[in-house]
């Protein structure tokens, strides 16, 4: 069993600083897959009658794909990749396409690689997959890329960890080329809420929704002051909350001795009423979740 002090994971919630994250994802991402049964670190998308996670989750990857034009591109940059398990879908669906993957997370990037080198092996170094998933450990708000070097940026469910926030988006117009498309997926708050709105309205999501709470109003003004030309958004948040929480009601029985054998039967607790939350929230219009297209002007 994985034992994860309780006092640390509030701690985490709170303070929201990046060694903060570093451990929540490293502590929780193994939830994620036993929940999921993938490794994608993401609610998924569940339109046109998905009903099962991993389906979800390569629905918000292909739609991202298409939003991104990524079949016209050389180079993708993925901001907060993760296990890269979304790098490796795009690399199978655009061989050609160059992708450079993020992570602040050095054990993620580890387990990655050997992701990675699996992908490839399966591939069998097919000719048609000429290029690499480069994998690099660095902050957000720090790219290191050249200026105006990559066609297409997405931040795929991670942005709303990045802080300053304002610093990434900068960070994001200098490396991007001159009509590049940026992608971001983000869960958000749809208003202005005060600490204590926050504390009352969110309720358990104010501890266990360990990112920071961003408005979409305000991401909206900080990417039009960086003269990003908005070309689409897209508010997913019914087809996100609603049947990720209503999958896990009705797996939860399944799902419950897999999560209490590694985790115990607190945070599965804690897990379920997060999710009960979380459906409760978005169908109240206080959360939602969006995807934004972007050209650099």
């Amino acid at each position: 069993m994985k034992l994860i002090n309780p006092i640390d994971a509030l701690l985490w919630g709170i303070r929201r600083n990046q060694r903060d994250v570093i451990n929540l994802y490293s502590s929780l991402s193994p939830l994620m897959s036993i929940t999921t049964g993938s490794d994608m670190l993401n609610f998924g998308y569940w339109s046109d009658g998905i009903n099962n996670p991993i389906k979800a989750q390569e629905n918000l990857c292909n739609i991202i794909g298409k939003l991104a034009e990524l079949e016209s591109a050389k180079t993708l940059l993925d901001v907060g990749s993760g296990l890269s398990s979304p790098a490796m879908f795009w690399k199978n669906k655009y061989p050609l396409l160059e992708i450079y993957c993020i992570n602040i997370n050095y054990p993620h990037l580890i387990f990655a690689n050997k992701l990675k080198e699996q992908f490839f092996i399966q591939k069998n170094i097919n000719k048609n997959f000429k290029s690499d998933i480069s994998l690099f450990n660095s902050t957000a708000i720090k790219l290191p890329f050249n200026k105006e070097s990559i066609d297409r940026i997405v931040a795929l469910e991670s942005a709303q960890h990045f802080k300053p926030f304002i610093e990434f988006i900068k960070d994001v117009k200098h490396v991007l080329k001159k009509d590049g498309i940026f992608i971001i997926a983000i869960p958000v708050i749809t208003n202005l809420l005060s600490p204590i709105q926050n504390l009352v309205k969110l309720g358990i999501l104010s501890f266990t929704w360990a990112s920071e709470h961003y408005v979409l109003n305000d991401i909206l003004e900080m990417l039009s002051y960086e003269h990003f030309k908005i070309i689409e958004i897209l508010n997913i948040g019914p087809l996100v909350y609603t049947p990720l929480s209503e999958y896990y009601i009705k797996n939860r029985k399944i799902l419950l001795k897999r999560i209490t054998s590694e985790y115990g039967a607190l945070l599965e607790y804690i897990l379920f009423k997060s999710l009960v939350k979380m459906d409760k929230l978005s169908k109240s219009k206080i959360i939602d979740y969006v995807i934004i297209k972007l050209r650099k002007m």
